[in-house]
Parts: C-alpha cells; sequence; structure tokens
C-alpha cells in the first residue's frame, strides 16, 4: 500500500526542525540557502534546491479581531499521478511502488519542463551551479525502504521523526485519511473539515489538516483532475504541430531563399548591363581618339 504523510497545521509549533533535518539527511548545503529577511518570519522565504521543505509563517486575523500565527510545512506532495514524471523527456522522475516520487540527477538533464508543469510550484533548479539540476524532497525514499532501493528499513522520513509535537505523522495513506476526519470530528471547533491533498490532482501523498481555509496559509486551489491526462493530451498532439512548424519553417526558409538568389541574380544582371555600358562607352571614346 502506498505511504502517505499527515501534516496537522494547528499542532506545530514552529521550531523548524523539519528543516534541520532534512538538510543533515539529505547532506544539503547550508551556506547557499538563500536566507534573507522574510516579513513574516520565512527563512528562507521560499523552496530552493537547498532546502527540501520549508515552515511558513502566518499571522491571521481572526473574526474577533484577534491575531494568531500558523506554521505550514511546505514541501513536494509526492502526487498519485505525478503531472512532473509525465513531462520529463528522459524518464529522470519515477514514481516509486511505495508512492514517493523521485528522480535520478544521472539523467535529468535541466529541461526543467517539470517545475514548469507542478501545479505546486515544488521542483526547483540549481541555479547557482554551473552543472544545474532539479532538486526537490525525495520522501525519504532511502530511510523508509522500497523494493527499489533494495532495502527495508522502515524508518520514517526525517522531518517526522524529528517533529518534538506530532505534527507530522508518516504512515498508510488511507490509515492517515481515516484518522484526519476521525480528528475533525471528535474536535469540529478546532479544524476546517477539510483534508487538503485528499482529492487534489487525483489525491497526494502528503495531507494537510488546518483551522482556517486553506487558501490563507498559501495551499493553491487545483483541480480534481489527474494532470497527467491533459499532458498525455497535449504530448499527442506534438507530432502533429511540429510537423506543422517545421513545415511552415521551411516554407519560409525556401520564400527567403529564393528571394534572396532572386536579388543577386538582378544585381548580378545590372552589374553585368552597367559593366557593357562602361565597356562600350571606353570603346567608343577609344575609337574617337584614333580619329
Amino acid at each position: 500500500m502506498p505511504v502517505g504523510m499527515l501534516i496537522d497545521t494547528t499542532m506545530c509549533i514552529g521550531c523548524r526542525g523539519c528543516q534541520a533535518a532534512c538538510k543533515r539527511w539529505n547532506m544539503l548545503p547550508t551556506r547557499n540557502s538563500q536566507i534573507a529577511f522574510s516579513p513574516d518570519m520565512t527563512n528562507p522565504p521560499k523552496l530552493n534546491a537547498n532546502n527540501y521543505n520549508i515552515l511558513r509563517f502566518f499571522e491571521l486575523e481572526n473574526s474577533n479581531n484577534e491575531l494568531s500565527w500558523h506554521f505550514v510545512h511546505k514541501r513536494c506532495f509526492h502526487c498519485y499521478s505525478p503531472v512532473c514524471v509525465s513531462v520529463c523527456p528522459v524518464g529522470a522522475l519515477n514514481k516509486l511502488e511505495n508512492g514517493a516520487v523521485i528522480w535520478d540527477e544521472s539523467q535529468c538533464f535541466a529541461c526543467r519542463y517539470c517545475q514548469n508543469a507542478c501545479p505546486f510550484q515544488i521542483p526547483k533548479f540549481q541555479y547557482d551551479s554551473n552543472w544545474g539540476k532539479i532538486e526537490k524532497c525525495n520522501f525519504c525514499w532511502n530511510r523508509i525502504g522500497s523494493k527499489e532501493a533494495g532495502n527495508d528499513l522502515n524508518m520514517q522520513p526525517a522531518c517526522a521523526t524529528t517533529c518534538p509535537v506530532g505534527a507530522i505523522k508518516f504512515g498508510q495513506r488511507a490509515d492517515l485519511i481515516e484518522e484526519a476526519y476521525d480528528r475533525i470530528r471528535h474536535n469540529p471547533e478546532r479544524y476546517v473539515s477539510y483534508v487538503y491533498g485528499e482529492h487534489e490532482v487525483g489525491g497526494t501523498a502528503v495531507v494537510y489538516l488546518m483551522s482556517v481555509d486553506y487558501e490563507k496559509l498559501g495551499f493553491p486551489t487545483v483541480g480534481k483532475e489527474m494532470y497527467p491526462q491533459w499532458t498525455h493530451e497535449f504530448l499527442a498532439r506534438i507530432p502533429v504541430e511540429v510537423a506543422a512548424i517545421i513545415c511552415l519553417l521551411l516554407a519560409i526558409w525556401y520564400w527567403r531563399k529564393t528571394r534572396i538568389e532572386k536579388k543577386a541574380e538582378e544585381s548580378a544582371a545590372i552589374n553585368t548591363a552597367t559593366l557593357q555600358d562602361k565597356e562600350e562607352t571606353d570603346s567608343k571614346k577609344s575609337k574617337g581618339e584614333e580619329k
């Protein structure tokens, strides 16, 4: 069964332990973390190639004009049917049997199609590298164990292991969805009655519970359809579109080539006529001088 992760934003205390644990396990550099001033104390301000997850800070005002802090752990959702995998032209991105969406750095040639296609804007490019690649959360697939990794470690992802209050819970996705709705039923005043990620883009491995509308916490509104079905429809038309574009470009090239050759012929004809006129004039002058 596919694994999943339940993130309860109402329990998060904003310690950023998940960020530090992720960087340590994945040996991500700290000197290039793009640490910069952020008005809401989110640091770094956005996901980047050196930070697979970040903790975003939101200060919101409720109906009683009271301010409250909300901390949201942002990272790859590991979609059931990931569009990033479907658009990768070299198969560098793959979805494992356990649900993790990972990438093969040796195959990536930095086309960034996945970066542009992701509805959650998760994959990030190594702009500070001469041989930049795409980077993102890999669900600690080498910790949780998988058939592809050739191990059965049964460890939890680094972020879930580190969380001191249990705001990040790892397990079987179906069980986590059931637990999410149990929490909503038992604490209706604490949560909005919605599990973000249960149906978004066909379902994601990472799901969220929250106390306010998801849009207020920076989550995008996306459809429930699986994005790859649109990708396949688009890619199926590419050969026809490409052929049409190539034919158009060839027609433009031939038209320009014909015009250039015609102008060259006209110019040569004019030059030949001018040269003949000059020769005739010079010939008449020389005959006149002989007389």
